[in-house]
């Protein structure tokens, strides 16, 4: 009997030895996991801040672009002007590879296609358009808050070495975009954005030369299309 009940006592203490064991490797992994996080988490807040409070100071902005879209196995590279204001202000004029203006005054935005003598509008709160987010860029910036799971890209190399490259979620487009990756220079400005849809599509623009708080007139975000162009209510299209 005492032999029996030796033994049972000894499988016990081995049985608990074996659960403790492996319960300290799970709270090691789990530490080893956390750590990184914890850290990235620290590194990022500064870099997202100091984006915000570049941002959300400016009154104005004009920047060259390239817009890089790519899906359904083509692509589509065109360059041009971007012009922002507060608040909600912007005009982005194509010029290559064909002319065509994007501009909203806020409250209305209208989409014009010289080539084909067409214009389309639509209401500014209506708008589902990759360019409307940048529209908030002046003033609005809060990128820890705006962007779920923001983190630093490890499996990337920024188009500049010296930027860093930030990846996150739209909260507020996370049904259409799966990720926004965000290069940030060493003093605070973007560089490029690329939005990827859920669908495997992706929009990228790269920013270049930007001129910031100019004097820009309000009219530069208004529109009357000229005489003989068909104006057509409703998605805007690209």
């Amino acid at each position: 009997m005492t032999a029996k009940i030796h033994f049972g006592v000894t499988l016990v203490s081995k049985r608990a030895a074996n659960i403790s064991v492996r319960l300290l490797r799970t709270v090691v992994a789990v530490l080893v996991l956390a750590g990184p996080l914890a850290m990235q988490a620290q590194d990022i807040r500064p870099i997202a801040r100091a984006v915000d409070e570049h941002y959300n100071h400016l009154r104005s902005l004009q920047t060259d672009f390239t817009e890089i879209y790519r899906g359904d196995g083509a692509e589509r590279t065109e360059t041009g002007t971007l012009w922002l204001k507060k608040p909600r202000k912007m005009r982005w004029e194509y010029r290559s590879p064909k002319e065509k203006l994007f501009v909203s005054d806020g409250k209305v935005v209208w989409f014009y296609l010289p080539a084909e003598k067409q214009l389309r509008k639509t209401e500014f709160r209506k708008l589902d358009d990759l360019r409307s987010p940048i529209a908030f860029l002046l003033g609005k910036t809060k990128l820890e808050n705006e962007l779920a799971g923001l983190s630093k890209v490890a499996d990337q190399a920024p188009m500049n070495p010296d930027n860093t490259l930030l990846r996150g979620v739209p909260k507020a487009m996370a049904e259409r975009i799966s990720e926004v990756l965000l290069e940030v220079t060493p003093s605070s400005q973007l560089a490029r954005i690329v939005f990827t849809e859920v669908d495997g599509a992706s929009t990228e623009f790269r920013f270049a030369s930007p001129k910031e708080d100019l004097e820009i007139s309000d009219r530069q975000f208004l529109f009357t299309p000229p005489p003989g162009v068909e104006t057509v209510e409703g998605e805007l299209g690209q």
